[in-house]
């Protein structure tokens, strides 16, 4: 399972790149303003410094929702690094746009999935990711899982290629019930992720260990 992490703060992509576990970063208009970033020319440039840290794919993106507009969009962001995978919202126009950017071999991130349905059409658009929000269904008292599941077994029915992002992602159970379940990625906050390394067994091991070698070397 791939990790990518959903933010548009610097510090902590690198500090998740230092684990040595990063696949890659999501982002979205809403992350970038969190970190003050606004005004196009200054979103582009925060996707290369995002490009330069990290080695996998950066998702970027559009924000029109007509076609033309997305492909204009789609294109430019497309040809800003090769990192960079066009991140389309899951209505009407966004399909098609996948559809085009598929034939222009462009990779795409179909987002704002929230049913299989929808998940089904971005496969057959040739969508290189799919994003079912799972953190936003719990919140309207929906098992987001149980679309991963879903999601996953109409894609092995049929061999799609398009791989499942888990996002959405909220705490690190989210991270290994959707491991568990077969999810081909997972974008979360990086205390989530962090959140996978913690067990009180660990630490009051890790206590013992070193408070028995004190004693023998004192």
């Amino acid at each position: 399972m791939k990790f990518f992490i959903d933010t548009a703060n610097l510090e902590q992509i690198k500090e998740a790149q230092a684990l040595g576990i990063l696949d890659g970063v999501t982002t979205n208009p809403s992350l970038m303003a969190k970190e003050g970033i606004t005004g196009h020319d200054n979103i582009l440039k925060h996707y290369k410094a995002i490009c330069d840290i990290v080695d996998g794919d950066v998702s970027a993106e559009v924000v029109s929702t007509d076609f033309e507009g997305m492909v204009k969009e789609g294109e430019a962001l497309a040809d800003l690094h090769p990192q960079i995978v066009v991140k389309v919202p899951m209505i009407k126009e966004g399909l098609k746009a996948i559809a085009y950017f598929t034939e222009q071999g462009i990779r795409t991130n179909c987002t704002l999935v929230f049913s299989v349905g929808q998940a089904l059409l971005a496969a057959k658009a040739g969508a290189t990711y799919v994003s079912p929000f799972i953190g936003r269904l719990d919140d309207i008292s929906t098992d987001g899982l149980v679309l991963i599941e879903d999601i996953r077994t109409v894609y092995d029915n049929y061999e799609f290629e398009t791989q499942i992002l888990a996002a959405s992602v909220r705490h690190t159970m989210h991270i290994v019930e959707c491991a568990k379940i077969g999810a081909d990625v997972m974008t979360g906050p990086l205390n989530a992720i962090e959140g996978l390394l913690k067990h009180p067994l660990t630490d009051s091991g890790l206590e013992k260990f070193l408070a028995d070698y004190a004693k023998g070397n004192s």
